[in-house]
């Protein structure tokens, strides 16, 4: 099974920048669609954002859109999420995603099994 490694996480304050990464060096093809997804400590899983291989095509979810950004380094084999303007709603475990099929806007509520390779997460908190 392919690794994803998160990283990047942390402790911040409200209003604080924070970019997270995940390495798909291990991914046992070209370029997959991928995402990223939170859960929060007694809630569910949710979406954040999903990316198509190129990079091209991006959906987030409508409570971090205008403040996060997905983004991949194809080159490097590294996903990125750039968030800004954090908020103690954004506290929770961060996790990366991989798939070969399609995914777009509806991804974000897709069940785990829809996403074949996932990281372990990366723990955000943020302080108000």
């Amino acid at each position: 099974q392919a690794n994803l490694v998160e990283s990047g996480g942390g402790s911040v304050q409200a209003g604080d920048s924070l970019t997270l990464s995940c390495a798909f060096f291990a991914y046992p093809g070209t370029r997959p669609y991928m995402a990223w997804f939170r859960q929060a400590p007694g809630k569910q899983r949710e979406g954040v954002a999903v990316i198509s291989p190129g990079g091209k095509d991006t959906y987030y979810a409508d409570n971090v859109k205008g403040r996060f950004t997905i983004s991949r380094d194809n080159s490097k084999k590294i996903l990125y999420l750039q968030m800004n303007n954090l908020n103690p709603d954004d506290t929770a475990v961060y996790r990366c995603a991989a798939d070969a099929r399609y995914k777009d806007s509806r991804d974000l509520n897709a069940p785990e099994f829809e996403f074949q390779y996932w990281g372990q997460g990366t723990q955000v908190t943020v302080a108000s």
